[in-house]
């Protein structure tokens, strides 16, 4: 009788857990990134488990999800900051990850969204990480400069990415514009198969290094990172959303110094129609011990998401949820 009443408990507490699960309201929350072979996707994944706590996940305090109860998250590859942002403005993405420029100028309607329905509902969540402006050239090229893109095959990254945005405004700090190049439209894996086979001279990536595609490229042939300085690097720095950067010396294979260029903040963002209370969850979750480990552990830009930087160049207004936030941690008045 005793282990007929023991295990009679044991099945009561099981149903109990389950109906508790059942109970459990679930909410998807999609994370629009990259391209894969670009440093969106994978930071996207890390921050999709962290930020994510099933119904029926075992709790935080007994090594669970630390995440939001209920929550699951996901990262989805996609063409970058422009994509992401009308995305999200269509109601097609919960969240996504922008450039701060491409983000205010939507935002805004100004700049590159002049002349377009402003994105007038996008809120941020967080500042994440610089990412680097990388201009990558074939040794055989013999690009040194931005100037000598003049005449060369050169891959500016697909349409709706942020990429694409940012080169252009360099070729133009240059004097050049995408009828003085060759130019295609291609992610920075397939521009870097295009450059292994002799049919491309140079590209544009803009993300957090190492970049996979970038690296695995350079393991394999003769590169150069080209620098993005003086006069060029001054044009572009006019906007407010860039900063100095450097890319250093080892970060890929042939990389033996320094090379200076530009960056600009990878910035996570939403639509003011999200619910405070999951916004809320969800950057405190981003900021909690557990999603820190998780950060440090997972992808070389991980380390770089702090919350001290978290407001850092953020030109869009704030989701109340992330707004409530900052204020209790202080970060805000």
């Amino acid at each position: 009788m005793f282990t007929r009443k023991i295990l009679g408990l044991a099945a009561a507490a099981v149903l109990a857990a389950t109906g508790a699960a059942a109970a459990q309201e679930m909410t998807f929350f999609r994370i629009g990134t990259g391209g894969t072979s670009g440093t969106y996707y994978p930071i996207g994944g890390l921050l999709a488990n962290a930020i994510s706590a099933p119904p029926g996940s075992r709790p935080c305090e007994d090594g669970g999800a630390c995440g939001v109860p209920g929550l699951v998250a996901s990262a989805l590859a996609s063409n970058g900051s422009v994509a992401n942002v009308n995305a999200i403005v269509g109601g097609t993405l919960e969240s996504g990850f922008a450039q701060g420029d491409v983000a205010t100028w939507a935002q805004t309607g100004t700049g590159i969204w002049e002349g377009k329905p402003p994105a007038d509902t996008l809120r941020a969540i967080a500042n994440l990480y610089p990412e680097s402006i990388h201009l990558v050239a074939s040794a055989a090229s013999g690009i040194s400069s931005v100037a000598d893109l003049k005449g060369k095959r050169v891959s500016l990254d697909e349409p709706g990415s942020g990429t694409l945005v940012d080169a252009q405004l360099i070729l133009a700090a240059a004097g050049l514009s995408e009828s003085d190049i060759t130019p295609e439209y291609l992610k920075p894996d397939q521009a870097a198969d295009r450059m292994k086979d002799g049919a491309m001279d140079a590209f544009f990536f803009v993300g957090g290094y190492p970049a996979g595609a970038i690296a695995e490229l350079a393991s394999q042939q003769d590169v150069r990172i080209v620098p993005i300085e003086g006069e060029v690097a001054a044009k572009v720095l006019e906007n407010k959303f860039f900063a100095t950067d450097i890319i250093p010396a080892g970060t890929y294979e042939g990389t033996t110094a320094d090379v200076p260029t530009i960056a600009v903040g990878a910035q996570w963002v939403t639509s003011a129609s999200q619910p405070d209370e999951l916004i809320y969850g969800i950057t405190k979750a981003l900021w909690n011990d557990a999603t820190r480990a998780q950060l440090d552990a997972g992808h070389a830009k991980g380390k770089q998401i702090v919350k001290e930087n978290a407001l850092a160049g953020v030109g869009i207004p704030l989701h109340p949820g992330a707004e409530r936030f900052y204020k209790e941690a202080g970060l805000l008045k």
